[in-house]
């Protein structure tokens, strides 16, 4: 399974109003596992940031001057991006400003859900916590993710900690492996110790009826808070 968590920073809050893309940052993750690739760029809009939109992000006019558009950039992020499941925190706001962006290309992009299904986080959020604040801040603070960096909103930087927090609220680790290297795997490999074929079975220790139930319901209530995609039942479903 393929995802990618995905933000975006705008000259502004409304893209009916002219409002354009400044910033796309995407992080990937392949079967809940963060790969280290990524995407990022940075857009020239052709219009002037809302001064309120600089106090949020921190990109100037300026620093955009140089930077390509999304015209030109459009074939190599639509590729990054297809077929995947897209995280995203408030997904109608990114989504419709990157639907506005494909609509000024003249009819040769078709709408993001013609390449990509969509995962609101903030939808899953409320629907865990109703009630509670679940800002992607909030979220940090509750499942105790560190974003001390996020001084300032960055597209990349707030699509790295959005998937901690997926796999946080989702319930599941980010590799089995510390980096996933086929480095580490080979080393871990070459260090197996073998047993002694002198050695006596190990005694194996049955879980108790009351044991396995716990299991099953700790289960079923990652199933009911994964809305389906815990990685225990896609297991089980392939023994």
């Amino acid at each position: 399974m393929r995802q990618i968590v995905l933000d975006t920073e705008t000259t502004g809050l409304d893209p009916s109003q002219g409002h354009r893309i400044i910033e796309i940052g995407c992080v990937e993750l392949i079967d809940r596992r963060l790969t280290g690739k990524h995407y990022h760029q940075y857009l020239q809009p052709d219009r002037d940031i809302d001064e309120g939109a600089i106090e949020v992000h921190g990109i100037t006019n300026e620093y955009l001057q140089d930077k390509p558009r999304f015209s030109d950039i459009a074939p190599e992020y639509m590729d990054f991006i297809r077929d995947a499941e897209l995280i995203i925190h408030n997904a109608p706001f990114d989504v419709g400003f990157i639907n506005n962006e494909l609509k000024l290309l003249n009819g040769e992009w078709q709408q993001l859900q013609h390449y990509c299904t969509v995962l609101d986080t903030l939808v899953l959020a409320r629907k865990l916590h109703p009630g509670q604040k679940n800002s992607l801040d909030a979220l940090c603070k509750r499942y105790e993710i560190d974003n001390s960096q996020r001084t300032l909103h960055g597209a990349l930087l707030d699509a790295e900690i959005l998937a901690d927090v997926y796999l946080a609220i989702t319930g599941g680790q980010t590799s089995l492996l510390l980096d996933g290297s086929q480095e580490v795997a080979a080393q871990q490999a070459h260090n197996v110790r073998r047993k002694d074929p002198e050695r006596k079975p190990l005694r194996i220790i049955r879980p108790s009826s009351q044991e396995m139930e716990d299991h099953e319901q700790y289960i079923e209530m990652l199933q009911q808070q994964s809305e389906g995609k815990n990685l225990w039942k896609i297991i089980e479903g392939l023994d």
